[in-house]
């Protein structure tokens, strides 16, 4: 039963400390996807069958990504958040309602992203200094592909 218990390296106070910034990650995360669900069901206009079908790739993408920060939370011993009123109280990015325009509906994901990375390098910061590699390893991939992601972004907007 002790092997149970074993800390495997990573201190029990800084599990907890980057269990909560992860869970407002994920409470962001969580928001994020029903944007772009929001932004899936209502966009209109010349390029609607181009934004239809890549905002629901982003939506999958980020349900894939909600899934992985929930597991990693539970990977360090501690609970996610599951409920829309914490998803709600927790959230920093801003909820994109009522938006049917394209242009609008990117610059405002554009926006969030920018919020995301902002939370996402101070994750990689302080898991980084404490030799968590696993946390580390999922926010940097992430990191990676918001940057990409807001540069094609941009580049629909010219």
């Amino acid at each position: 039963m002790e092997t149970l218990h074993k800390n495997v390296g990573i201190d029990q106070d800084y599990k907890i400390e980057i269990s909560d910034k992860l869970n407002l990650l994920l409470a962001n995360y969580q928001v994020h996807y029903m944007n772009l669900r929001g932004m899936h069901w209502n966009v209109k206009g010349s390029n609607f069958f181009l934004l239809h079908e890549k905002f629901e790739e982003l939506y999958t993408e980020a349900t894939e990504t909600v899934d992985e920060i929930a597991e990693r939370i539970l990977t360090l011993d501690q609970q996610p958040l599951h409920t829309f009123e914490d998803y709600l109280d927790n959230k920093t990015i801003r909820i994109i309602k009522e938006v049917s325009d394209g242009a609008t509906g990117i610059s405002l994901l554009i926006d969030n992203l920018n919020e995301l990375l902002i939370q996402e390098r101070e994750i990689l910061e302080f898991s980084s200094d404490n030799n968590d590699e696993g946390t580390a390893t999922l926010i940097s991939d992430l990191i990676s592909g918001q940057e990409k992601l807001i540069w094609m972004l941009k580049s629909t907007l010219q």
